[in-house]
């Protein structure tokens, strides 16, 4: 977390680091969760990612984006991975 925002997990993948954003919905009225992923989202996730690479020495790391989608449904859930989206 910085005062930026945050990212909702950072994990590893064979050797990139990678920076999810977790969006859920529970109806289809406002979209697909990845839409809530907007460029002013993007900008708040990049310059969190910059600042946790920067912490933890990690600028010459290789990084990826991915959104988790959760969908809620009649008590039943969906969850779809999207891997490496554009965040510029």
């Amino acid at each position: 977390m910085c005062r930026q925002g945050e990212i909702d997990i950072i994990a590893k993948d064979m050797d990139e680091y990678v920076f999810i954003e977790v969006k859920t919905r529970s109806s289809a009225c406002y979209g697909r969760p990845s839409e809530a992923v907007n460029s002013f989202k993007k900008k708040h996730i990049l310059k969190c990612t910059k600042y946790y690479m920067y912490l933890n020495k990690l600028e010459n790391e290789f990084i990826r984006f991915d959104v988790i989608e959760v969908y809620l449904f009649n008590h039943k859930y969906k969850i779809n991975h999207l891997k490496q989206i554009d965040i510029n």
